[in-house]
């Protein structure tokens, strides 16, 4: 699988929350930091959240005390938990490892309407 498969994206009003997933087989067997990243139309992608192999995460500014991210080793899966979700949080988000990055997937889309 050369990429991650990503999920739950949506629309949702301000105020709102979403739960996103991804998958891929690697993500229980491969000690690598793993990270959320979103990208605005017409920009490069950022990172919101990384999560190491041990499950300690990090957050961009903009998403502390927002958004919480999970990885679960057993079941290759990495969750990013989107709460009082703000206009300005509708882009394509997307994960991937910080180091030894794959090939990038689809994303997934979420948008927030005010």
């Amino acid at each position: 699988q050369a990429h991650f498969v990503e999920s739950g994206g949506g629309l949702v009003q301000s105020g709102g929350s979403l739960r996103l997933s991804c998958t891929h087989p690697s993500i229980g067997r491969y000690i690598n930091v793993a990270a959320w990243y979103r990208q605005f139309p017409g920009k490069d992608r950022e990172l919101v959240a990384e999560i190491t192999t041990c499950g300690e995460p990090e957050y961009q500014d903009s998403a502390k005390d927002r958004f919480t991210i999970y990885r679960d080793n057993a079941k290759n899966t990495m969750d990013l938990q989107m709460d009082n979700l703000q206009a300005e949080d509708t882009a394509v988000y997307y994960c991937n490892y910080v180091l030894d990055a794959l090939d990038w997937g689809p994303g997934t889309q979420v948008t927030v309407s005010a």
